[in-house]
């Protein structure tokens, strides 16, 4: 597509924000909570917030009761000139969106169901908050990062309420309990947030991963990394991990399987965008686990990290109990909604002029909303190769 020139950049002038309640089944987030919508006010915009968005994230509507905010039903939220989400809207909710309104929100891009073709033919332009670039200028819009962090932090909880046994080393008159011990697989932002976690609870904790590099900041946060040679470096674009060879693979899951046998609990984060999540605890390693122990595998929504794995359930298989939980920032959903609305808020300052206060203009010179925006004017820009 060819790149508009700075006088052909689409603007909008004075637009209203919509911000729709969340209906996506086990979601308790809010796209943009009280201390972003303010600062939003602030520049000179208004907001139409749908009525009890806010209720399940700890925000009821008491809360967004100052001006600046209109308190709406669903359909005109959603019929405002930029409508901000959670998750992205299901087809019924499309409908309901006005053909030139600016949609942003986690668009799921590397779905093959033709959904971001549909908003391109619905005429609505979309900003996918996945897309945004992780450079360092990006970092205060990342919202993969803020809420892995609390993805991260939220699984070792999770593996403690079901461990039986106590995590940090107790010594008590009835004698002492030796710590858990955790392995890490995978140093992103969730794994490396999961290692300081199970650090702070006392476990002895080990991590894994591909990228040679992030040792330095697993031996920083206490914990030791696990040296694996499988013969291939496992950086990809991005700082993100990439896909490794088969036989790579299989030499992977084989020099893990004998090292997870010992430990109490792991915890698996590792993805590669737009694949299935690679196979890191095999079934072998699972049976060869002490009774009772837990894993937590962060990798559900994309296959998981573990075949025995079941997305959205937790199980107990050879007697190993298998956390599959799909979205952990709902769990926690009072921060993660307040992280996630000034990711928003901070991307909307990308689109501001303080020369021209209410005016969002996507400028497709910068690199962030270039990148981030995977449809425009009705044709679809994102590339999911």
């Amino acid at each position: 597509m060819t790149t508009p020139s700075a006088t052909q950049y689409p603007q909008m002038n004075q637009p209203i924000l919509g911000i729709p309640k969340e209906n996506r089944e086990g979601e308790t987030r809010v796209a943009m909570t009280p201390d972003s919508l303010k600062k939003i006010v602030k520049k000179g915009f208004r907001i139409r917030m749908e009525r009890g968005a806010g209720i399940t994230a700890g925000y009821p509507d008491a809360d967004f009761a100052f001006d600046g905010v209109e308190l709406v039903d669903a359909v005109t939220a959603l019929g405002a000139e930029v409508v901000i989400k959670i998750n992205r809207p299901t087809v019924e909710e499309l409908a309901k969106m006005k053909k030139g309104s600016l949609l942003i929100c986690m668009l799921e891009p590397f779905a093959q169901d033709g959904f971001i073709e549909k908003l391109a033919q619905a005429g609505i332009n979309a900003m996918g908050m996945e897309l945004i670039p992780r450079t360092s200028r990006a970092q205060s819009m990342d919202v993969l990062s803020s809420q892995a962090n609390i993805a991260g932090y939220r699984a070792v909880l999770e593996a403690a309420t079901r461990y039986p046994r106590f995590f940090p080393m107790m010594m008590t008159s009835a004698g002492s309990a030796k710590p858990a011990r955790v392995v890490v697989l995978g140093a992103g932002v969730a794994g490396l947030q999961a290692i300081g976690t199970a650090r702070r609870l006392g476990c002895q904790v080990e991590a894994y991963d591909v990228r040679a590099e992030v040792k330095e900041q697993i031996l920083s946060l206490g914990a030791k990394f696990i040296e694996l040679d499988v013969g291939e470096e496992g950086t990809g674009a991005g700082g993100y991990a990439k896909e490794l060879s088969e036989a790579a693979k299989l030499r992977q899951q084989q020099a893990l399987t004998e090292r997870l046998k010992k430990a109490d609990v792991i915890i698996t984060t590792a993805n590669i965008p737009g694949r299935k999540a690679p196979i890191l605890v095999t079934e072998e390693a699972v049976k060869g686990m002490r009774a009772g122990s837990v894993i937590v595998d962060m990798a559900a929504p994309t296959g998981g990290n573990c075949p025995l794995t079941e997305a959205g359930k937790t199980v107990v298989k050879h007697g190993v109990t298998l956390i599959g939980a799909t979205n952990f920032p709902t769990m926690m959903p009072s921060d993660s909604s307040s992280f996630f609305g000034r990711n928003v808020f901070n991307l909307l300052g990308l689109m501001l002029d303080d020369k021209k206060p209410s005016i969002l203009t996507l400028n497709l010179d910068d690199d962030i909303i270039a990148a981030s925006l995977a449809t425009l004017d009705g044709q679809v820009r994102f590339n999911r190769k």
